[in-house]
């Protein structure tokens, strides 16, 4: 199926690795032309060299200067802006048990960047007639325990994409989100690591996604992402989209093993 990206220019936070790697070189591979923002220098230069006419631009998305400067930079050497990629976050822990200042500081890293991003981009946006994607959590929606921050952050997320869907509308711009669970990211896999038995804790995660009792792949993320930005999907806006194998709405008797399933 051709999706219809070709030459259209790909803004993606977070890109580096995890979700936002796969996010690039799905792009790439449909001829897009991929700029994509990340803290890690070295991971997201050598990326930049393996994928054609991607572009890499080093900052910290907590900068709302940098925010503003990315987009500068994106329109005066590309000339328009088609569709941006709000992937960057992290699941960082902070827990109604931190601070005030720990929970303002966490919506910085979570947050911030989604609205800057969003704000400076909205009339180039506008103007291409493209669309925002936002990567949200299942956090969000089923809680967690002991990431406050994270799960506001998330929680803000999904309300902005409605909201702007709402927004943006009249201007032919959509706006969807994208929720992952268990993913198979390098922090998750850093996580499993960082256990008393690693392979036990990530089989223990697995057997609980009632899909295929395995985690998602961060490609399978990267692919509802790309078709969401396509022109086939041109009459879908303001959706919360589950790429979880079932697990934030299927009936948790999926997760005991029954043998029939």
């Amino acid at each position: 199926m051709n999706l219809e990206l070709k030459d259209r220019v790909v803004l993606i936070t977070g890109g580096a690795a995890g979700i936002g790697e796969a996010t690039v070189r799905a792009f790439a591979a449909e001829g897009a032309i991929v700029w994509f923002a990340d803290r890690n220098a070295d991971r997201g230069r050598a990326l930049a060299a393996e994928v054609p006419r991607s572009v890499f631009a080093e900052g910290d998305l907590a900068d709302p200067m940098f925010c503003a400067e990315l987009i500068s930079s994106v329109l005066r050497e590309a000339g328009r802006l088609d569709v941006l990629v709000n992937n960057a976050g992290v699941n960082d822990s902070v827990s109604l048990s931190g601070s005030p200042t720990d929970f303002m500081a966490s919506l910085r890293r979570n947050l911030l960047h989604v609205f800057a991003l969003a704000h400076h981009a909205q009339e180039a946006l506008c103007q291409s007639r493209g669309c925002i994607l936002n990567l949200s959590s299942k956090v969000a929606e089923t809680g967690q325990g002991g990431t406050s921050g994270y799960a506001a952050a998330k929680g803000a997320v999904n309300a902005l994409t409605r909201e702007w869907a709402v927004a943006l509308a009249p201007h032919g711009v959509r706006v969807n989100a994208v929720i992952p669970a268990e993913c198979d990211t390098d922090q998750y896999q850093r996580w499993f690591a960082s256990q008393p038995d690693p392979q036990a804790a990530r089989e223990a995660i697995e057997r609980m996604v009632p899909f295929g009792r395995r985690l998602t792949s961060p490609a399978e993320i990267a692919a509802t992402l790309v078709f969401l930005a396509s022109p086939r999907a041109g009459h879908i806006t303001g959706q919360w989209i589950h790429v979880d194998g079932g697990y934030t709405h299927l009936d948790r008797a999926m997760t005991g093993g029954h043998p029939g399933w």
